[in-house]
């Protein structure tokens, strides 16, 4: 589910107040510690198996261009003579990263009717090799320095869906200023799920500079509760 910032943080910052109001804590440090304990929980349930399902925690790319490039700058000289590479015009946002590497949910061609697996240079240059390549009908890309290689195809554009460790929101906008939102009215993609255990997590690390009690001795004064 899809909450503002300002909201993320106001909501965080009365959790904070039931225990101490410090007038030091500022909207863009709260919001940071929210990021970084949901970063690290969402790369848990990435692990899991449980974040693929969520389709409103990604964010889309829907037309990132493509220019034609060797197979030297896509790392894959070991391909056999006569392989083309088309690679994303520009470098890409920076992907939030899974266990397994960006947690990227699709990767398909502009009308969505092919998709497109990630591999890498190495495992693609020997995937020729085989006998059967000829028959294997996927396409296959590969991440280097934030660029994306796709070889073998004529696309002028891909479309991206993934989770990005940065804001990609003035990628979107359009010539008309009200798309293009101010931070705090930007949409934090966070499971509501997940939201108790950030709060824990962010109260905890916070506990030593606000002097908060550690001991729970009288439990039904605990806020987290």
């Amino acid at each position: 589910m899809s909450t503002k910032i300002g909201d993320t943080t106001s909501r965080v910052r009365n959790v904070l107040k039931a225990v101490k109001e410090d007038p030091f804590l500022t909207d863009r440090f709260l919001y940071s510690l929210i990021m970084k304990y949901a970063k690290l929980l969402l790369r848990r349930q990435e692990n899991e198996g449980k974040i693929m399902t969520h389709h409103g925690l990604f964010k889309e790319l829907p037309c990132v261009e493509l220019i034609d490039v060797d197979r030297v700058a896509a790392c894959c000289t070991g391909i056999r003579t006569g392989c083309t590479f088309k690679r994303t015009k520009d470098k890409l946002p920076e992907f939030l990263e899974g266990g397994t590497g960006p947690i990227i949910r699709q990767v398909t061609t502009i009308d969505q009717s092919q998709r497109i697996e990630m591999t890498y240079p190495s495992a693609y240059a020997n995937m020729t090799k085989s006998t059967y390549f000829k028959y294997n009908k996927s396409k296959y890309f590969w991440l280097i320095d934030n660029y994306m290689f796709i070889p073998d195809v004529e696309w002028e554009a891909i479309r991206i869906e993934a989770m990005f460790d940065e804001n990609i929101d003035s990628l979107l906008c359009t010539n008309d200023p009200t798309d293009c939102k101010p931070e705090q009215d930007r949409a934090l993609d966070i499971p509501d799920y997940l939201f108790a255990e950030i709060e824990q997590m962010v109260l905890q690390e916070l506990m030593p500079s606000l002097q908060i009690p550690t001991d729970g001795a009288d439990d039904s004064q605990n806020v987290m509760r």
